[in-house]
Formats: C-alpha cells, sequence, structure tokens
C-alpha cells in the first residue's frame, strides 16, 4: 500500500481523548472518517457529512468488522482499557486488538496501534539515560499471549503488561512491517492538564519527586498528528515510533508552568529522586501493603530522571510543534474555558 492522498481512515475509540483528536485532525487534513466507538458518538460530529459513526464493541463483535472497513485504507487504534483491571485489560484491550489485528490483515489496511511508553525496561536503565525506540522493553513471559490474564497479573502494572502483549500480537501475526506503532509519552492536552508522572498528593499537599529529567509529555494534538502522519504514510525502515513534545519540561518547569495557568497545587514539596528512591528500598519488606510509588519497579517507571529524545520522530515526519511547553499550556488552559 502506497501513501494515501484523501482515502478513508477508521479510527477506534473514536470517542475517547486521543481518538477523537486523530478524527479531528484527519477531518483538518481532508480525510473521510470512519468513527468507531462502543458507547455515544460525539454530538459536534454530527454536522459533519465526513464523519461516519459506526458503533461496536471490538471484543465481543468482531464477526462486523471487516464489512464495515471494506472501503478503508489505513485505520488508528486507539481503543483500550486506560485501568489496571487484568479481566477488563484482556478483554477490552486484548480482544479489541485481536479483532482489529485479523481484520486489518485479511483486508491489507495500514495499521497505526496507539502503545506507550509504559512498555520499556526501566529496571534495565540507569538516572540519565536516553530512551529511545531500542531501549529494552519489559520481559515476557514464554506462556503470555496464551495465557495474557495470568501475565497481566504478574507484570510491573497490569497496563504496562497489556500495551506490551499488543505489540507482541501485532510481531506474532506478522503485522509488524508495513504498519505502525507508536509509543506516546503521558498525553496532555484539554480536560488532562495533569499527568501521573510528577508525585502524589498528601492531603492538600502535593509531593513531587524530583525536579531534574525530562518529562515525557505527549500533548493530545501533537499524538493526534503523528498518528495521521503515519496513516497516511508506508513506513521506510523503522515502524516503530516514540512520541514526545519537542519542548519537554523539567518536573520543577512542569509544576510553575501548571500552577500559573491553573492555580494548582498551591503547596508543594519536592524530594529529590535519591532519597526516595533510598526510602523506598528501606521499606521494601512492607511494599506490597503500600501504594504504587513506594515500590521500586513503579517509582523507576514513573519517576527516574531520563531523557526522552524524539529523533526517530521526527526523522520520519520532519516538522516542530506549534508552541513551547508553556505555550501549550496556556492554550490547553484556554481551550477549557
Amino acid at each position: 500500500m502506497g501513501d494515501l492522498n484523501a482515502g478513508l481512515i477508521a479510527v477506534t475509540g473514536a470517542n475517547g481523548f486521543v481518538g477523537r483528536a486523530c478524527v479531528a485532525e484527519a477531518r483538518r487534513r481532508g480525510h473521510p472518517v470512519l468513527a468507531l466507538c462502543r458507547s455515544a458518538p460525539l454530538s459536534e460530529w454530527e454536522a459533519d457529512a465526513g464523519i461516519t459513526v459506526a458503533r461496536i464493541d471490538l471484543s465481543t463483535e468482531a464477526d462486523r468488522l471487516p464489512a464495515l472497513l471494506a472501503p478503508v485504507e489505513a485505520l488508528i487504534h486507539a481503543a483500550a482499557f486506560m485501568g489496571d483491571n487484568p479481566q477488563v485489560l484482556v478483554r477490552d484491550t486484548l480482544a479489541a486488538t485481536g479483532a482489529v489485528l485479523a481484520a486489518c490483515g485479511a483486508a491489507d489496511i495500514r495499521l497505526v496501534m496507539i502503545s506507550s511508553l509504559a512498555v520499556y525496561d526501566t529496571d534495565a536503565l540507569s538516572p540519565g539515560d536516553r530512551v529511545t525506540e531500542a531501549s529494552p522493553q519489559i520481559a515476557l513471559a514464554p506462556d503470555a499471549l496464551s495465557r495474557p490474564e495470568a501475565y497481566l497479573r504478574s507484570a510491573r502494572d497490569p497496563y504496562a503488561g497489556s500495551k506490551r502483549l499488543q505489540e507482541a500480537m501485532m510481531a506474532q501475526d506478522g503485522e509488524a512491517g508495513g504498519n505502525w506503532i507508536l509509543r506516546p509519552g503521558a498525553i496532555w492536552g484539554p480536560g488532562r492538564s495533569w499527568h501521573a508522572l510528577q508525585g502524589f498528593w498528601a492531603s492538600k499537599l502535593f509531593v513531587t519527586i524530583g525536579s531534574d529529567g525530562e518529562l515525557p509529555l505527549a500533548h493530545v494534538d501533537h499524538v493526534a498528528r503523528v498518528a495521521v502522519d503515519c496513516a497516511r504514510t508506508a513506513p521506510q525502515g523503522t515502524s516503530v515510533l516514540n512520541v514526545f513534545d519537542d519542548d519537554r519540561p523539567t518536573r520543577a518547569r512542569f509544576l510553575k508552568a501548571h500552577r500559573r495557568c491553573y492555580g494548582w497545587p498551591r503547596l508543594n514539596v519536592t524530594v529529590p529522586y535519591g532519597a526516595w528512591l533510598a526510602l523506598v528500598r528501606l521499606l521494601k519488606p512492607l511494599a506490597s501493603r503500600l501504594p504504587g510509588l513506594f515500590r521500586e519497579p513503579i517509582l523507576r517507571a514513573r519517576m527516574m530522571p531520563l531523557r526522552y529524545p524524539n529523533t526517530a520522530m521526527r526523522s520520519a515526519f520532519p516538522g516542530e510543534d506549534t508552541d513551547t511547553f508553556e505555550g501549550l499550556m496556556a492554550r490547553t488552559r484556554e481551550a477549557e474555558t
């Protein structure tokens, strides 16, 4: 399949945070869109004749998918469960992905899979390391694909395990060649200005863990732009791309910008990463009864100061973000009001 000009692009999870941004970006570029969603479509789509809506549960209605995708040239797979329930992840993320892989493979439809930064094995990294597409991924048990729920229950966290399994399913089905896998960082934008990589709340006090190291943020509009770029373009060489903003702030810089635009968190204390890591190691005997950031694997995955270049993404799709981080934060706030 060659490059698309104005072909029909399908988007799964089309009414979700990433999905609706992909629909909007595809329409901005003149592509008709097939919006696949399980729940009610967005009211704003009603006035756009270029958007066709199909309500479908990918995990239980896979037999409907081939007919729906018959006119489609590319599909952006953004549907996924965002929680940590292994049973729901198997049904709503993995079963849905299996249906999409089968339908796209049979019809030679270019697939753009929205995966996640969470697939990387931060236990194999050290503070200051660069996270690239070649960085090690979290391990897969030999029977992970045949016993996915058991694997998810043993993974560092079930959500990360589900994204790792999605990619393994693509590789097993031979669907990685000719298609794309996108690994965005913490996706943010209007309605989701905060992120899970900053620290935690202790009543009205926010505890930031570490002030250095880049935050792997990916504005939802930037993720949508790259996803549509991929849908339009046959991959040349590497088909896996990390998706990060060009301007990646430190936690200290993020805190200052968010407080300026939103007024919170008003009370913050910053604990150096090394000091918090030492505390976590001291409390290791109690780890099973403590929240996630008191467990070393989760702490390393979310808080270790690392660098997140987007070199491969910019090599595949040259350009630059629409604004600085502070400018994007201000625009995000304006869009909400």
